[in-house]
C-alpha cells in the first residue's frame, strides 16, 4: 500500500448522543465508526481508512499525505482586529519580548 495507514492521525472519543465510542481520522475527516469500547473504534476506524485507502487507489484518486508525514515551516498568518493588535503590541512591549515571541508563548500555554 503507498500509504501507511499506521502514519494517519486518529482519534478515539466519546459520543454522548450515540452512547457509544467514535472512532476518528484527521486526514479523512468524512469517516467516523462508532464502537462500544475504544479498543473496538480504533481498530475499527483503522480498518476502514484501509479500505478507503484501497478503493482510492483502485479509482486512481489522490490519497491524503498523512500529516506526521507534512513538513511545516513553523510560519502561519492571522488576522486579528485592530484592537487586539494593539493590545498584543503593548503586552509584548511591557513585558520586553517581541510580538512573535509573546503570541507564540501564549500559543504554547496548556489547555485547561
Amino acid at each position: 500500500m503507498a500509504k501507511n495507514i499506521d502514519r494517519y492521525t486518529y482519534r478515539v472519543t466519546w459520543s454522548e448522543a450515540d452512547q457509544e465510542h467514535v472512532g476518528l481520522c484527521v486526514e479523512f475527516p468524512s469517516l467516523s465508526l462508532l464502537a462500544e469500547n475504544p479498543e473496538l473504534a480504533l481498530k475499527g476506524i483503522r480498518q476502514l481508512v484501509h479500505d478507503c485507502v484501497a478503493d482510492m487507489q483502485q479509482s486512481d484518486e489522490p490519497v491524503p499525505e498523512p500529516l506526521s508525514s507534512k513538513q511545516f515551516s513553523g510560519k502561519f498568518m492571522v488576522r486579528v482586529p485592530p484592537e487586539t493588535h494593539r493590545q498584543l503590541t503593548i503586552e509584548a512591549a511591557e513585558s520586553g519580548v517581541s510580538l512573535n515571541r509573546l503570541i507564540s508563548s501564549k500559543l504554547h500555554q496548556p489547555r485547561t
